[in-house]
């Protein structure tokens, strides 16, 4: 009777360790997505309170104790703030001001980045290296020279006052992002339509930019959302009501334009009007930025 035991015993040996190991595969993968849901609260947190909070009343913002969803829903934030004419200039400004400097910084990396990822010169990588110093620079340590060049130039409450320096601090990122993706992309097929006649900058614009689109539409995402967001030199270079960016506006709902004292309704109804555009870029083009992130990482 031993014999046949020990042999039924080692039959079923494969089946215990397939079932424990889909028990461990089951524990991880619960794991897993708990710690990712966990994940995803946490950075929604925020801005779920935000978008509570500014469909809230006066009243209800400020009861005791803390009411956590709006009842009933109110609106009157969004409308106090699209009737103020500042925050209404502010976001025709940081749109102007965004998009400028994002195109300008395009057309000035993509050449940059394509020269560099081609041609073979001397000191590329201590170029490199300082493209990437330049972006890690503060930029309060130049505001004061800035403030004074711009004032003597004429530029203060000028959209040159804006654009300029945000093209200086987005464009090293978008060289550096540029640069990977044309670096990845076969010179071969440059080189067959330089054969065919045309011009090194006519293959760039034909051959190359096409190819590298997903690169250059995650550059554009990123330049936009880092000159939207941009704070200090628009504090700094405008004072005009009607020049103030989005950003600035907000911060000076308090006092200025609102009677409240703390009108934190408004202010936070002003913040979702100016994320939802970034929100909506993202995820209206999440599948190239996607593959524009992820391009040239797995090679075979």
């Amino acid at each position: 009777m031993s014999a046949p035991a020990r042999t039924v015993s080692a039959r079923s040996l494969p089946r215990t360790l397939t079932s424990q190991r889909a028990r461990v595969g089951l524990y991880e993968g619960l794991t897993f997505y708990t710690f990712v849901a966990a994940f995803v609260v946490f950075c929604l947190a925020p801005f779920a309170w935000t978008l509570l909070t500014s469909l809230k009343g006066p009243t209800t913002i400020f009861a005791v104790p803390i009411s956590y969803l709006p009842a009933p829903l109110d609106l009157a934030n969004y409308r106090d703030i699209f009737s103020l004419d500042r925050f209404r200039w502010a976001l025709l400004n940081s749109t102007i001001v965004a998009s400028s400097a994002t195109a300008i910084s395009l057309v000035i990396g993509s050449l940059c980045a394509y020269a560099i990822a081609r041609l073979n010169f001397p000191f590329k990588n201590l170029l490199l290296a300082l493209v990437l110093g330049i972006a890690m620079f503060p930029g309060i340590a130049i505001i004061g020279p800035l403030f004074r060049e711009f004032n003597a130039w004429g530029l203060t409450n000028n959209y040159l006052a804006l654009i300029l320096p945000n093209v200086t601090f987005t464009l090293p990122i978008c060289i550096w992002t540029l640069t990977a993706f044309f670096s990845d992309l076969p010179a071969e097929l440059e080189e067959s339509a330089r054969v065919d006649g045309c011009t090194r900058l006519q293959a760039f614009y034909k051959i190359t930019v096409p190819l590298a689109a997903p690169g250059v539409f995650t550059a554009a995402i990123l330049l936009f959302i880092q000159a939207w967001n941009e704070f200090l030199f628009a504090r700094t270079f405008m004072s005009q009501p009607t020049r103030l960016t989005a950003t600035v506006a907000i911060a000076q709902f308090e006092g200025a334009d609102i009677s409240a004292q703390y009108p934190w309704g408004q202010i936070t109804a002003a913040s979702i009007v100016i994320t939802l555009p970034l929100v909506i870029l993202v995820l209206l083009f999440q599948r190239r930025i996607i593959s524009g992130l992820t391009a040239g990482a797995v090679k075979g």
